[in-house]
């Protein structure tokens, strides 16, 4: 590899699972990252992997689960709480917008197989 005088340090970075279980099984489920950058003091948050069990969709789960996450980032301090979704995820958009997240951009991204 061609040497560039690039340094890669670790920071802090930590997650929070949460899960939503009905008779045993988890049937939701919703993780929130807490990371830190160089500028701001605080944290922020990453909130992903929001999934409810098709059976149990419109039952309020989703809901319940992200705010949760909400609750979770500003207990952990966070200055902001990111949400990313699929393009074609209409549903899950109305409930962000439902409960307070604003469109703010796009997400780009690279899969590694």
């Amino acid at each position: 590899m061609k040497r560039t005088g690039l340094k890669a340090v670790r920071v802090p970075a930590y997650g929070v699972k949460i899960t939503k279980g009905l008779k045993g099984k988890v049937v939701g489920r919703a993780y929130l990252y807490v990371m830190t950058n160089d500028l701001h003091e605080r944290p922020f948050g990453l909130m992903e992997d929001v999934f409810v069990d098709p059976d149990h969709r419109g039952s309020e789960i989703g809901t319940a689960l992200v705010k949760r996450v909400v609750a979770e980032a500003k207990r952990h301090r966070c200055y902001k709480l990111i949400a990313t979704s699929r393009h074609a995820r209409n549903r899950v958009h109305a409930l962000y917008d439902r409960l307070g997240f604003k469109d703010h951009g796009k997400e780009f991204r690279v899969d590694f197989s």
